[in-house]
């Protein structure tokens, strides 16, 4: 088996030094609890901005900013996933990196883009990454509306899409949807055979609300585990022998 896990959080918005100190304490724990692989949701450092300010907020990733960041979040054993905003010279990006022995050994930029995004620049690659014996890609949020996204992922050898996650909504659209994420990224379960798990803000500001989910799908669709919705957690999930290569 490979552990996994994610955390669903609270959302910080221009608050780096908030974001960092929970997510050092959720690294600690999923650390002690022998994950090999840990996902935190969509914008998660910075927030998910789309305004402006996410040009004033956004990471170079060859920065010494992000290379503190990354020692400081780093532990033995334990590949991250953090969503942030990416500066690359004049453009941003919502990006996913992959953290682990204290460096930068990926990034994933979303590609498919909200028509509210127009801030980012879309990325054009897919690529997967190791963790703990396992092939994981990444699709960010509505990427996962798109069945082409999760075969690139399958394509090139992935068992797990890992999906970054960042749904505060409208109170009433938020109602709505909260009982449709697992069924829509389920779709792509079954399309591909592969598995999913997604990570989550919670909480509620200036009339929306997120409820998650932050949950692990296995390649029928089905729910294997989840957080319940709308309380920060650590989702922890043995993924079983036969999904690893």
């Amino acid at each position: 088996m490979v552990r996994v896990a994610a955390a669903q959080t609270p959302e910080f918005r221009n608050d780096v030094a908030s974001a960092l100190d929970w997510a050092e304490n959720v690294v600690v724990t999923a650390t002690a609890e022998g994950a090999a692989l840990l996902c935190f949701p969509e914008g998660y450092l910075q927030g998910y901005l789309t305004d402006a300010s996410a040009h004033d907020v956004a990471i170079d990733l060859n920065s010494d900013t992000f290379v503190s960041i990354a020692s400081r979040l780093s532990r033995p054993g334990l590949t991250i996933v953090l969503g942030l905003i990416e500066r690359g010279r004049d453009q941003v990006y919502n990006s996913a990196v992959v953290i682990a022995d204290g460096r930068l050994s990926g990034r994933y930029r979303k590609v498919n883009l909200l028509d509210g995004e127009s801030v980012f620049t879309p990325g054009t690659e897919s690529p997967t990454f190791e963790a703990g014996g396992l092939r994981f890609g990444i699709s960010i949020c509505f990427d996962t509306s798109f069945p082409t996204a999760a075969a690139a992922l399958r394509d090139r050898g992935a068992q797990l899409i890992v999906c970054p996650a960042n749904n505060m909504m409208p109170a009433e659209r938020a109602a709505i949807w909260k009982d449709r994420h697992n069924s829509e990224r389920g779709e792509r379960c079954r399309e591909t055979g592969l598995w999913l798990m997604s990570a989550d803000v919670t909480g509620s500001r200036d009339g929306r609300v997120a409820w998650g989910p932050t949950a692990v799908l296995d390649p029928s669709g089905e729910v294997a585990a989840q957080l319940p919705l709308g309380e920060p957690g650590l989702l922890i999930f043995d993924l079983p022998r036969e999904v690893q290569a």
